[in-house]
């Protein structure tokens, strides 16, 4: 049985891990502080829209404390907290272990693999709208639970890529391994950043932005933007990305917001930098027009 270790149990990865654990798989899963103390007390409870469950017992640690080798270490800490963890994921990483990011970050994957030069580390999604909603539980405010995951070079594929698709699957998670990854996570991306810049840009959960009206037009306006940028860097979309991302944002509880918009409003430290003023030197790099985009990162340094 493969040896999962989960670094970063909140929303994200609170829920993947706790679904690969529901169905039997051997995971670990690395948080701290009062979340991590509930977990070992009391387990770890998915609230899900219309039932919930709870691992229990369940492996918990810090990643200090993690001596094991595990065969595949998702990652899902925010992407402000990555460089704190490398030196920890290189002692416990060997020449097996695949390590799959999962941040909402674009092109993470590739800016950690020179750090593990022995590991392979793929480029990777997540599709879910959870959050810790009390130390020791984890509330998911739709049905949607999909991990796309792949190699940046075809040489780089191991056969074990496809035995994790299967596990992701066999534990009710929608799994995908990507023959296209670069395509796919920016796809993810031009979910993820226009929500976040929008429902930040108005202050407003995501039933603003279901009704017709200025914000959802704000929206979508965001996600074409996006697409303009991956026609620039030669990446082509096989769908309408802007009914697509549409159709998602419609299956959201009202009440949802992004991470982005509660990291802000709470003082925290954000995803901001990756997710909004990148896609700013990313449409300067290529030579593109993105005046939504541009307009909204400019009110938001004037915050």
């Amino acid at each position: 049985m493969r040896k999962y270790v989960i670094v970063g149990t909140g929303g994200t990865g609170g829920t993947l891990g706790a679904y690969l654990a529901k169905a039997g798989k051997d995971v670990t899963f690395i948080a701290r502080g009062e979340h991590l103390a509930a977990m070992k007390e009391k387990g770890l409870r998915v609230v899900r829209p219309n039932d919930e469950f709870t691992i229990f017992p369940c492996k918990a640690m810090t990643l200090e404390e993690y001596s094991d080798k595990p065969d595949v270490i998702f990652v899902c800490v925010k992407g402000y907290s990555l460089n704190g963890i490398i030196p920890e994921l290189q002692r416990i990483a060997d020449k097996n272990t695949i390590i799959i990011p999962i941040l909402n970050i674009y092109g993470t994957g590739g800016t950690m693999q020179p750090s593990f030069p022995e590991s392979l580390v793929t480029d990777g999604c997540i599709y879910v709208a959870a959050q810790i909603q009390e130390p020791g539980v984890i509330r998911m405010n739709g049905d949607i639970l999909r991990v796309i995951f792949g190699v940046r070079n075809s040489s780089d594929h191991r056969p074990e890529l496809s035995d994790i698709e299967k596990d992701l699957v066999e534990s009710g998670i929608t799994g995908l391994l990507s023959d296209n990854i670069a395509r796919d996570a920016l796809l993810k991306f031009s979910y993820v950043s226009p929500q976040g810049a929008c429902g930040l840009y108005y202050n407003v959960p995501a039933g603003d932005i279901q009704k017709p009206g200025e914000i959802r037009d704000c929206f979508a306006g965001l996600v074409h933007e996006i697409d303009l940028l991956a026609q620039a860097m030669d990446i082509h979309f096989e769908e309408d990305i802007v009914k697509r991302n549409l159709g998602i944002l419609d299956a959201l509880s009202e009440s949802a917001t992004t991470s982005l918009q509660r990291d802000i409003m709470a003082n925290r430290p954000s995803e901001i930098d990756g997710l909004i003023y990148e896609v700013v030197r990313l449409s300067d790099k290529y030579k593109v027009e993105l005046p939504i985009y541009r307009k909204i990162a400019e009110f938001l340094r004037n915050m």
